[in-house]
């Protein structure tokens, strides 16, 4: 049997977690080299029993320089003879791009759209952070320990925990897009001291998307398509009513001429109604000037917009636009001289310089005397 010289561990695989070194054919003397590279740890175990953990570095096996490890069994001789013993080495960097995803969909309460079934899918890095203790809650004594070997229960974990956070916070479903980094974070918060009880380290977590049941992506497409329909009405009409009069038009007297008959007799009934509509305001329209005919118009003094005689202001300014007879209480215009009712004068004379004024003037227009 040989004696082991050097022992390393040359990490060409980087989904190997934990791998112990093959001693079947070779044992540890007095004198050993043992060589830990960065992002690694290593861990010397007797009987299935862990007994030290060294750091990145190179270690010269023997008692005088690390009296810790007599309390293995064989190394209490101080390695005047050969023994054998179990090495692991932990690989202690990240373990990227691990992928995470729901396997059945997660059913919330949204405030807009009731009970719905959402999945969601992203990745997240982590490491190990104490090797004593992940070999202790996870790896056990095997030969090698890899990223497949713990990935579903990582995952089991993840999902968890992010359906609790979905279900505790209430985020609404349409706002899920613009909160997703917010999420995230939530969920390293909660997660981390579930993987730091196993010794190891959620690095980064990150939600590609969140995705919703094809029947309510499509309600919500009908939805959008509708309300840019409602808020164009008129722009489709118009248009739908000019591609059926084209159709009518290029299939006069043809097999198609039946469908392009009904296209036109609606397009008509749909014409008649507009024009109907628009004949039905212009006869309220001149029903409404002919009322204004039988009391009368007059003109607004400040904005000279048309308006009835017993308007009492101006529907466009909110000016005062009429005055009353002092005699026989008629409305009257602004600017009128005499009542048309009972020939009463409304006019005064100026106190001061004597000119005329009207009932409604309060300062005289000439030398601006207060009307007394």
């Amino acid at each position: 049997m040989a004696l082991m010289r050097v022992i390393e561990w040359l990490d060409k695989d980087r989904n190997t977690i934990v791998h112990k070194m093959d001693f079947s054919r070779n044992t540890i003397n007095k004198g050993s080299v043992l060589t830990v590279r960065d992002g690694q740890v290593a861990i010397f175990a007797d009987r299935g029993k862990m007994a030290d953990v060294f750091l990145p570095g190179s270690y010269k096996l023997d008692t005088s320089s690390i009296p810790i490890l007599t309390k293995l069994l064989s190394w209490k001789y101080g390695f005047e003879k050969p023994f054998k013993s179990d090495v692991y080495f932990v690989r202690t960097t990240q373990f990227i791009d691990q992928k995470w995803g729901t396997t059945n969909p997660i059913i919330l309460r949204d405030k807009d759209y009731g009970v719905i079934r959402v999945r969601g899918r992203g990745a997240f890095s982590f490491r190990v952070e104490d090797a004593f203790v992940f070999m202790q809650e996870l790896s056990g004594t095997g030969s090698s320990y890899k990223t497949d070997d713990i990935s579903a229960y990582l995952r089991s974990l993840i999902l968890t925990d992010i359906t609790q956070v979905l279900g505790q916070n209430q985020i609404p479903i349409l706002d899920m897009a613009a909160n997703l980094g917010e999420i995230a974070k939530m969920v390293i918060e909660s997660l981390q001291p579930d993987f730091k009880s196993r010794g190891m380290q959620l690095v980064g977590f990150n939600i590609e998307n969140f995705t919703l049941p094809p029947e309510l992506e499509q309600m919500l497409d009908k939805n959008t398509s509708m309300g840019i329909i409602r808020g164009n009405i008129d722009v489709v009409q118009q248009m739908a009513a000019a591609d059926a009069l084209k159709a009518a038009a290029s299939n006069p007297g043809s097999a198609g001429g039946t469908m392009g008959a009904g296209l036109g007799v609606g397009m008509g009934m749909g014409l008649g109604n507009m024009f109907g509509n628009m004949m039905t305001g212009a006869s309220q329209s001149n029903t409404q000037s002919s009322a204004d005919n039988k009391v009368g118009t007059t003109v607004c003094p400040t904005c000279k917009t048309s308006i009835r005689l017993d308007a009492k202001f101006c529907r466009e300014c909110g000016t005062p636009c009429s005055q009353q007879c002092p005699s026989c209480k008629a409305l009257l215009k602004t600017d009128a001289k005499f009542c048309h009712n009972c020939g009463h004068s409304l006019q005064t004379k100026c106190n001061k310089c004597g000119a005329e004024m009207t009932a409604d003037e309060k300062f005289c227009r000439e030398c601006g005397t207060p009307k007394q």
